[in-house]
Formats: structure tokens, sequence, C-alpha cells
């Protein structure tokens, strides 16, 4: 299956020809609860990913969340 992500097209392994958003995150190393989605032009909060499929042709934004400062 071919994904953009952040600008960049990706081609993805799928089992069973299907995958979750929070599936993908996992997979791409992201830790969930640092990283910010847009689906499609959505947010997405985190309680969606579990249930929203990822299909041919997606487009994600993901954005990791750092730290730091003084």
């Amino acid at each position: 299956m071919k994904v953009t992500i952040n600008g960049v097209l990706n081609q993805i392994q799928v089992d069973h020809n299907s995958l979750s958003l929070d599936r993908l995150i996992k997979q791409l190393g992201h830790h969930p609860r640092l990283v910010v989605v847009e689906y499609n032009g959505t947010i997405l909060t985190p309680e969606k990913w579990e249930e929203q499929q990822i299909s041919d042709g997606d487009n994600l934004e993901i954005v990791t969340i750092v730290g730091g400062g003084s």
C-alpha cells in the first residue's frame, strides 16, 4: 500500500489487508503520546487511531512533540 507521510510517498507493508492508524504509528517507531496526527486533512485524537483504517493513497502528517528549553 502507498501512503504519503509528511510529504514523502511510502510503501507500507500490510498484514491481512488491514492496518489501523494506531498500528502504523507504532510500526513507524513513534510513541503515541508524543505525536499529533493529521489524517487526510483532519487532526485525529489518539482515541480514534485504533478504529481509523489506513487505505492506499492516504495522506498523513505526523508531528513529533519535542520538549526542551532552559
